[in-house]
């Protein structure tokens, strides 16, 4: 079952139209500096044979590029089917395809299919979610030992931006709406599920945060 909520149909729409984009990105230019320090914080928490659940996957960069490091197998769930599509084509251009599985909607509506992980990954997801807390409380459910996550900084700046791109989405009549959510809370969430952080990074917008159990 998959979301059937206005949020998630304009979400699923905003991000299929940019699936292509998003590949030929990576493609030319890789990760870029916040997924670098989510990288370097999986690096140190370490996730070689393990399996790994990408939740909000997009096109597969960051969990394809873990199974090509060491991960043994990968699970990668999103909204949009134009991302998953891209990130299918992608693992098959990189000889990925029999260690990945990938699935197409709302995550908190999937959770009776997937597997619970040794590592789950939500990078730039926390954002796209209006119910913060349902989805990190049930991402929690799903993974044993690593929990990563990338989302924005809650500074004025950061909260001015994500201001004016729901104003953005108001205007073309969409019910997609960017969030930022207090890191705060976010980190009780996780740390009450008996987590550590062992790795924390910024940059001028998001803040990257890796804990283990």
């Amino acid at each position: 079952m998959s979301c059937c909520c206005p949020h998630a149909k304009s979400a699923s729409r905003f991000f299929s139209f940019f699936a292509r984009r998003y590949r030929h990105r990576f493609e030319k230019k890789g990760f870029e500096s916040s997924q670098k320090q989510l990288m370097e914080g999986l690096t140190q928490a370490g996730y070689k044979d393990c399996t790994v659940l990408e939740v909000g996957s997009g096109v597969g960069h960051v969990h394809q590029t873990l199974l090509e490091q060491g991960a043994s197998s990968a699970v990668g769930i999103d909204l949009a089917p134009e991302m998953i599509k891209e990130a299918e084509q992608w693992a098959e251009d990189r000889g990925l395809t029999d260690r990945v599985q990938y699935l197409v909607g709302d995550f908190i509506y999937q959770t009776e299919k997937i597997v619970v992980a040794d590592v789950c990954v939500m990078d730039k997801v926390v954002c796209c979610y209006p119910d913060a807390e349902g989805l990190v409380k049930a991402s929690l459910t799903k993974t044993s030992r690593v929990y990563a996550l990338t989302y924005p900084r809650n500074k004025w700046y950061v909260r001015l931006a994500i201001g004016m791109a729901a104003f953005v989405m108001r205007l073309i009549r969409s019910d997609f709406r960017p969030y930022v959510h207090d890191p705060e809370q976010i980190e009780h969430w996780i740390t009450d599920q008996g987590y550590s952080r062992v790795y924390e990074n910024r940059t001028i917008a998001w803040l990257t945060q890796v804990y283990k159990r």
